[in-house]
């Protein structure tokens, strides 16, 4: 006999043992496969879209409640569901971070490539091989170039995994619970890069004292045997950097600012401000400027400054480097009536966070301010903010704007450029882009 179909209209006043019952999703299948299955974390009303639409931060604030017994761990593989319990993805949590779960992968993805459906160790397999496809994409490594950034967190989808290669040397920098729990996978991935021979950790202290992973015997654990000192080639240019130093040891996220700027360096004169080991004051002096002039605050920066110079076979009456702090240092140029064809000024991070972002407003503007002052009439700024909270608010032209006014001079944007390519930002996530990087002309 043939099944009966009701109108839909009639549907309603079914019972809801007489519904059909939804097929469960590719995740729930896989998951309910498991002995003690997987704990939930449920999403409360409006919240889910947030996520679907690829926002991979899921922060405690959007959680309405969590199922499992036990509840999940530190580092544990949990399903993210909308408030029937319908997964949207799964990801790894973590009770102690303002990131409650760091997304992996989305529910129509896990039915695309089933592999790496709650599967971390096939994802980090997945997810490194296409940030090496990407590189390569980009021409990264070459012969002319041989430090770049491999995986960039949320911009390669792997939050809180940093990933920086210098020649045959792979500097991880983890800022995530769960890093620190894959160590030994990410570590057999990197190496099997074809030009890397040597891995050296790097753990954000502070960042996982919030994550709540124990700190104990992480410093030992993950000690460097490396020299503080190797030498790479960025756009033909070589430099020392330190492994002992900020970050991962070199800012190659400006690399392809640090080239445009020696395209147009030309017999001019060239002030670098907060020159770190120098890289925009050696493109300059590459790109045929007549006088370099370097300062830092930082003795090791500039040490290593100097040590480029000889790296790099440069005439030191052409370029030179001076230890003290930039706002002295304009202070006494301005008193001296010295002037610059281009003037760089690219300070370390002055807004941490948000609410420090209206004092920060005030510190950009004053050496802005004094840096325009240096920078002859008609002549270029290239100005920079690592400010994620300056950057995303979109303050950071109005604060050069205010900067001007406080100068007495006039400005116009005649380029606005962000971190190089090799550096992706997920779109679904803002707070992935931190860099500005603005030249203007000074009138």
């Amino acid at each position: 006999m043939q099944e009966m179909k009701l109108p839909a209209r009639f549907m309603m006043l079914l019972p809801l043992s007489s519904l059909p019952s939804a097929s469960p999703s590719h995740l729930q299948q896989i998951a309910s496969s498991q002995p003690r299955g997987l704990p939930k974390v449920v999403l409360k009303k409006g919240k889910t879209h947030i996520f679907k639409e690829g926002n991979p931060m899921v922060y405690s604030g959007a959680v309405d409640r969590i199922i499992g017994k036990p509840p999940p761990k530190i580092g544990d593989i949990v399903l993210v569901t909308d408030g029937t319990e319908k997964p949207i993805g799964w990801g790894l949590y973590n009770s102690m971070s303002m990131f409650c779960v760091r997304l992996m992968q989305l529910e129509d993805e896990a039915t695309r490539d089933p592999s790496c459906a709650l599967n971390m160790g096939k994802l980090l397999e997945t997810r490194i091989e296409a940030a090496v496809k990407l590189r390569r994409r980009l021409g990264l490594p070459s012969t002319h170039t041989n430090a770049y950034r491999l995986v960039n967190s949320e911009g390669d989808r792997l939050s809180g995994l940093i990933v920086d290669v210098f020649g045959d040397l792979a500097v991880i920098a983890s800022s995530a619970a769960w890093v620190e729990k894959y160590k030994q996978e990410i570590e057999a991935y990197i190496s099997r890069i074809e030009e890397v021979t040597h891995i050296n950790w790097r753990p954000s202290i502070e960042i996982l004292k919030e994550e709540g992973v124990d700190l104990s015997d992480l410093v030992e654990r993950h000690a460097s045997t490396f020299s503080e000192r190797i030498k790479v080639v960025e756009n033909g240019i070589s430099y020392a950097i330190s492994l002992v130093g900020q970050k991962t040891g070199f800012y190659a996220d400006q690399r392809e600012n640090r080239h445009f700027l020696s395209t147009i360096s030309r017999d001019q004169k060239v002030l670098d401000l907060c020159c770190y080991s120098g890289g925009f004051a050696l493109n300059a002096a590459h790109g045929g400027a007549i006088n370099v002039t370097g300062v830092d605050s930082s003795c090791p920066a500039v040490e290593l400054a100097k040590e480029n110079i000889n790296l790099n076979n440069l005439d030191p009456r052409k370029i030179s480097f001076v230890r003290e702090d930039v706002t002295e240092f304009m202070k006494d140029a301005l008193s001296r009536k010295e002037s610059w064809d281009i003037v760089i000024l690219d300070p370390p991070k002055l807004a941490p966070n948000k609410k420090v972002l209206q004092n920060a407003s005030g510190m950009y503007k004053r050496l802005n301010s004094l840096a325009m002052k240096l920078t002859k009439r008609g002549g270029l700024l290239m100005t920079c903010s690592c400010s994620g909270a300056m950057t995303q608010s979109g303050m950071f032209l109005h604060v050069l704007q205010k900067a001007a006014s406080m100068a007495g001079r006039k400005v116009t944007v005649v380029r606005h450029a962000g971190a190089a390519s090799d550096h992706p930002i997920d779109p679904s996530y803002q707070e992935g882009t931190y860099l500005s990087n603005v030249l203007l002309r000074v009138i």
